[in-house]
Order: structure tokens, then C-alpha cells, then sequence
């Protein structure tokens, strides 16, 4: 058709970040296909990018605002709709204070960089200290890990995947995600380029997962165990002498500290723990240590548990001694073109963490959000501060936060709730208020924060492809807005590309990366080259130093030996979670195109546990926890430890308006997963290791 137009751009639905080229009329997607020459993602993609035109023209879709009168959502106009809120939340916090207004933001915010620019100038109209995020539910364990060791809770360390000889991969499944907290899009490729240099992969989760499978090899290891793993691995290292920081020795302390705090972790004590043989671990870290580079993964499994702090200090820890950290082929720290930790650099002052503490159970603060497991009791528990209304953004915590009814029944007693989202959902349902969210097609996309995760620096950026159902602003002026009527101011600020543009020239690449470049950049993104070395000068502590052995951490150890697994005779079984291609998180369920096909809401268990339940493959079976029950298929597999089962995330769509993700009924494991589970050191959630029971259905 001669009015056919192709556009670059990148996916931004998870961190992969995957180069697509867009064919498209001026109503309509023609084709979604890979770009063959992204310098990241090099030809990958996967079902959820080509999904990208469901979201738009999803008939359940919010389109115009939503008021709810007498129990029901009715379309009121935009102005109705903002001065409603507004004067709504100032009624709440003029009668009961500022923080009795709390905010909840979802993961999507994390890849739409206008929000990201904007979000911050609601939170401060609105003055609330009571603010929650997704951060809290995966991912705050790596950011207190980088806090207490390098000074910035974004200097995250990257897998240099591309040049490692031997890769450590712990409760991660990159082949699935594309990488987490590490942009790698088609990972799988790059596991064979790593095997075929010679290279190898080793896999330790309870899982044989879809990353295990392609490794070199996989240990099973018992959930909630990875951090007496790890620290065997640090014992081992110390014990043989096989210490050696490198490059970066000039600049690392506590040294001593941590070879005398990880004595008592021993490979024998870390067998009896883990399962995994203690000759195993040893050899493990011989090889690790004496490879010519490597690197430590931990991320969902070991960030999800009880002790996700100590899991990501120790794996930093591990990549550090033996000189695998900032170095090639290491855990190194990418130069991006927008330069995060620099925008909010406070090199060489005293930062005091945690920030502050939970008002009902003390749980930790860092970077100013509370953990998303204490936002029920938040909103239950009278008192000052105590929240009386809610403001989400493209969030939906009644299903992945963990006990999520509680969470939604707590929604149903708040004196006002809006929301800014594409769905009346499992949570959206509660609000008085919905304001219509725009999707990725219709918006300007720059990935301002995984870009800081890849395995490579490159840049890219676009512009919208469509504009917005019935003219609807865009979801960051929608912010926007609402934040300027909340302030009293008469300006809603720069656009989001006008401060990028603005923002550019003073990264690292400023001399060659702009707007204009990106949109004329030939094969769609600008390749900035390989991960280099830069953290001796990048680091943010207050003394320039790089802290092995922070007191946080050394204070948690005796909690970690004293660990016992929480089964029972009540609940003799450990849940873990598991990631699935075809979805991510909640919110891309109504797209007929990735729920087609066999329901794959299951249970998965050891054949021995099911023979031992007298459960079949496929057979219906209730699986109960301290805080609820599902009923839900089993699928009886020897990819599962025994004692061990998993059920996948972001499924159990029951009310609101979701016709596709509700036609199968599938549950949500946050109707299982306890909210009390905490890992105190960091606040996040601890969904893995949940003793649960399992019982046949007749």
C-alpha cells in the first residue's frame, strides 16, 4: 500500500529493550518484525512486542475518563475529571495531613521516561511521605546492595556477558526475561556465543529452568538458601587463597572483615542447607575464581526471598574478590547516554539509610519509597498517617503485591481512590476515579533507565507512531496536569523530550548522541560500544572507597544461620514463582495473541510429592498458604525440586473489565503469598520459599 510508513524503535514492555521495525498506515500496524541490525538485541524478539498493537486497539480499553456514581464507571469529561481529583485529595489531606494520601506506581512507569520526568513533580504536590512502588516487590535488594557498597542506589553491576568465560546464573532465567536488572535481549543466543568461545554457563535454582535447561550445567538447590551458597563460594575463595580484587584493590576496604565474617559458612554447612554437595561448591569456586573472567548473576530468585540483601551483597562480593568486577567479561557498569547516577549524584556526602521507617511495623524506606508489603496494614491501621486515599499509576497491586486481597479490601475503605491506567482491573475497580494511560505505540520512547542495565551502551529513541484515542492527552501531561492544579501552578512544566534534549548533552556520549541523531540513526540506535571501565572513578561512598563488608549486612548474618526452612506438618511444601515469555506482570493478559492456547496457570510439583498426594498430571488441586487457598491444574514435572512448587505470576484477572484474561479463570499466587515475609534489610518481599500444602480435589 503506498501509504505504508516503516519506523525504528525500540519495545518497551520489559527491560530487553529489542530493536523492532514498525510498518504502519495512519490507522493501523501493518507488521511488527525484529530489526536485524539493533546493536543490542540484534535481531530478537519476542510474542509481547508484536503484541504492542493489541494494547492499542484492546476494545476493553479506558479511553475517556471514568467517575464512578452510585457503584458504577461513567464517562465524564477531562476538566470534570482533573478538578474532581484535585479537589478530592485536598479534601482527604486537609482533613487528615498530607501523607494520608499515599501513591502507588506499577512497573510500566519504569519504561515510559515521560512518566519518569514527570511522576516526581506529582509526588511533590502532593507531599506524601506514604509512597509505594513495584521496585519493592523485585528489585530494592540490588539498589541498598549498591547503596551500602558503592555510595549510588543506581550503580548497579552488569553481566558482561558478551566477553565472560563463565557465567554464575542464581534464581535468574534470562533465557525467559531477556535479563533482569541486565538487558541482554536474546540471551539464548548469547549463551551459545559463550559455550562456543569455550565459555560456561552454570544454572542454581529449584527450578530446571528454560535458561538451566541450555546451560552447561544446573544445581537444584532449596529455596530461600542462596545466600549460605554464595557466602561457601566467598568461604572457598578466601580459604584458598584465591582472593585477588584485581585493578580495583586500591579502592576496596573491609577485605578482612568479610574473610572473617563468612568462617562460619562453610561449603559443608552451605550443603546441608542447600542440598547441593559441598565438593560441588568447592569446585564450583575454584573454577569460578580461576577462570580468565566471570560473573555472578543472583536476581529474581535470590532477590525475592528472606534474605535478598545479603544474596546481592555477597554476589558483588563474590565478583569483587576474585577480580570480576569492573573488569571485562566481569559484572561491570555501563557510560549511558543519560546519565542517571549523575543526574542525581551526591558524591562524597553522607547518605544515612535506611531513610526512614514504616509507621505501623518499622519496615525500611530507601529512596523514599516504603515496601509495598506494608501498604494494607498502612491503610487499616488508624492513626496519623494513616492513608485514606490512594493515586496508582499503570499499577496493580491486588495482583502482584503479595496478599493481594488484602491489599483490595483494604482499597474498598479509603475515603477516595484514582487511578491512571488502560484497564478497570483487579485494583483499578476500587477507584472512584480512572483517567485514561496512553500505550507504547503512542508515545515517545527513550529508555532512560534500562539503558543503564544493558549489556552494551547504545541509545535509541522515537517518536510516537499514533496519537491517542479520542485525543486524549498523553499519560505524562496527564501527570502533569493533575500536579499543576494540585500546586497552584499555571504551567505544567518542559515536555519530557524537551528536558531529554536538554539532558543529553551532559552524559557521557554528549558529543554524539541527541534526539535528532537517534531519529536519524540508520539502523534505529546508536552503538556506543562495549561496557568499559569506569567505577574507580564513578564511586559514590563518602571516602571513594568500595565497602566489602558493610555493617548492615554483617549484622544479618546471624539471622541467616540461625535459618531453618519454615515447612511444617500444616504446609510441608515450598512455593517459588516462575516467569513466563508470553506475559509480564498483570497487565498483558487481555491480548488474545499471548493467552492462546492450553492454560499455563499450573502448579508444577515433583512427580515423587505428586505420587506421595495421590495427584495426577492435570488434575485440579487446592494449594492453601497461612493467608488463602486457589484451586488451580496441576502439571507434574521433574523440572521442580521435591518439596518444592511454582506457580507463574501475573495471572488471577477476576473482576473489572478484561474480557480475553477472564475467560479462563486462573488465579493469582498473591492470593497465597504472605505479606509478612520481609526481608528486613531491604523491605522486599519475600515470595519465594512460601511453606504452602497441596491437597488433591476429589
Amino acid at each position: 500500500m503506498s501509504d505504508q510508513k516503516t519506523q525504528f524503535r525500540t519495545c518497551n514492555i520489559c527491560e530487553a529493550m529489542c530493536g523492532l521495525i514498525v510498518t504502519h498506515t495512519d490507522t493501523e500496524v501493518v507488521s511488527i518484525k525484529p530489526n536485524p541490525d539493533d546493536p543490542l538485541s540484534r535481531g530478537h524478539i519476542c510474542p509481547k512486542a508484536i503484541a504492542l498493537q493489541d494494547f492499542r486497539t484492546d476494545p476493553d480499553r479506558v479511553t475517556t475518563p471514568l467517575k464512578k456514581v452510585d457503584g458504577q464507571f461513567v464517562p465524564v469529561s477531562w476538566e470534570e475529571a482533573l478538578e474532581y481529583a484535585a479537589t478530592r485529595i485536598e479534601e482527604v489531606q486537609e482533613a487528615h495531613g498530607k501523607d494520608a494520601v499515599g501513591t502507588y506506581l506499577g512497573n510500566p512507569n519504569a519504561h515510559k521516561f515521560g512518566n519518569l520526568l514527570t511522576l516526581p513533580r506529582l509526588v511533590k504536590a502532593l507531599g506524601t511521605q506514604n509512597r509505594y512502588s513495584s521496585a519493592t516487590a523485585d528489585q530494592i535488594p540490588h539498589h541498598v546492595a549498591s547503596i551500602h557498597m558503592l555510595g549510588h542506589p543506581m550503580l548497579i553491576p552488569v553481566p558482561d556477558v558478551d566477553r565472560t568465560d563463565f557465567m554464575l546464573i542464581i534464581g535468574g532465567n534470562p533465557l525467559v526475561s531477556n535479563g533482569s536488572m541486565m538487558t541482554a535481549p536474546g540471551f539464548g543466543k548469547r549463551m551459545e556465543e559463550l559455550h562456543a568461545r569455550g565459555g560456561r554457563s552454570v544454572v542454581v535454582d529449584p527450578r530446571r529452568t528454560e535458561t538451566a535447561e541450555k546451560a552447561s550445567a544446573h544445581l537444584f538447590i532449596r529455596p530461600e538458601t542462596d545466600a549460605f551458597f554464595l557466602l561457601a563460594l566467598i568461604h572457598e575463595v578466601f580459604a584458598t587463597g584465591l582472593d585477588s580484587p584485581g585493578a580495583l584493590d586500591p579502592v576496596v576496604q573491609g577485605r578482612d572483615a568479610l574473610k572473617q565474617a563468612v568462617q562460619p559458612f562453610t561449603p559443608d554447612l552451605a550443603a546441608k542447607m542447600t542440598g547441593i554437595d559441598a565438593d560441588t561448591i568447592r569446585s564450583l569456586a575454584h573454577d569460578f575464581a580461576r577462570a580468565g573472567s566471570a560473573v555472578s548473576y543472583a536476581r529474581m530468585g535470590a532477590s525475592t526471598q528472606s534474605f535478598g540483601a545479603l544474596c546481592q551483597w555477597a554476589s558483588n562480593a563474590l565478583n569483587i574478590i576474585t577480580g570480576n568486577f569492573d573488569s571485562p567479561g566481569g559484572a561491570m557498569f555501563t557510560t549511558p547516554a543519560l546519565d542517571y547516577v549523575g543526574m542525581t549524584s551526591r558524591k562524597g556526602r553522607v547518605r544515612s539509610y535506611p531513610e526512614k521507617r514504616s509507621r505501623v511495623s518499622g519496615q525500611p524506606l530507601y529512596n523514599g519509597e516504603f515496601p509495598v508489603s506494608v501498604l494494607a496494614e498502612e491503610m487499616e491501621t488508624p492513626g496519623e498517617g494513616q492513608i485514606r486515599a490512594m493515586v496508582t499509576v499503570a499499577g496493580n497491586p491486588v495482583l502482584t503485591a503479595p496478599n493481594g486481597l488484602r491489599i483490595g479490601a483494604a482499597m474498598e475503605q479509603l475515603d477516595f481512590m484514582m487511578s491512571i491506567d488502560l484497564h478497570i482491573n483487579d485494583t483499578t475497580r476500587h477507584a472512584d476515579l480512572i483517567l485514561p494511560a496512553t500505550v507504547a505505540l503512542e508515545e515517545h520512547v527513550y529508555d532512560m533507565v534500562f539503558h543503564s542495565f544493558a549489556v552494551r551502551n547504545t541509545a535509541a529513541f522515537a517518536e510516537p507512531v499514533f496519537t491517542p484515542p479520542n485525543d486524549n492527552p498523553q499519560e505524562w501531561e496527564v501527570i502533569a496536569r493533575l500536579a499543576a492544579r494540585l500546586s497552584g501552578s499555571n504551567s505544567i512544566g518542559p515536555s519530557p523530550v524537551e528536558t531529554l534534549t536538554a539532558l543529553l548533552p551532559r552524559g557521557y556520549h554528549g558529543d554524539r548522541v541527541t534526539t535528532d541523531a537517534m531519529l536519524g540513526a540508520e539502523t534505529g540506535a546508536i552503538d556506543l560500544g562495549p561496557l568499559v571501565e569506569s567505577l574507580a572513578e564513578r564511586l559514590e561512598t563518602p571516602d571513594g572507597k568500595l565497602d566489602l563488608a558493610p555493617e548492615v549486612f554483617l549484622a544479618d548474618l546471624p539471622r541467616l544461620l540461625a535459618f531453618e526452612p519454615p515447612v511444617s506438618d500444616d504446609y510441608p511444601l515450598l512455593m517459588i514463582g516462575r516467569r513466563q515469555v508470553r506475559s509480564h506482570n498483570s497487565w498483558t493478559q487481555n491480548s488474545q495473541r499471548l493467552v492462546k492456547g492450553r492454560n499455563r496457570c499450573t502448579v508444577q510439583m515433583h512427580p515423587a510429592d505428586a505420587d506421595r498426594l495421590s495427584i495426577e498430571d492435570g488434575m485440579d488441586v487446592a494449594v492453601h498458604s497461612r493467608v488463602g487457598q486457589v484451586t488451580m491444574p496441576a502439571e507434574v514435572t521433574d523440572e521442580i525440586a521435591p518439596g518444592v512448587v511454582s506457580i507463574p505470576q501475573g495471572w488471577g484477572q477476576r473482576q473489572g473489565k478484561l474480557t480475553t484474561a477472564t475467560r479462563v479463570q486462573t488465579v493469582s499466587i498473591n492470593d497465597l503469598t504472605d505479606d509478612t515475609r520481609i526481608d528486613p534489610i531491604s523491605g522486599n518481599a519475600a515470595f519465594n520459599g512460601v511453606p504452602v500444602a497441596v491437597k488433591a480435589i476429589a
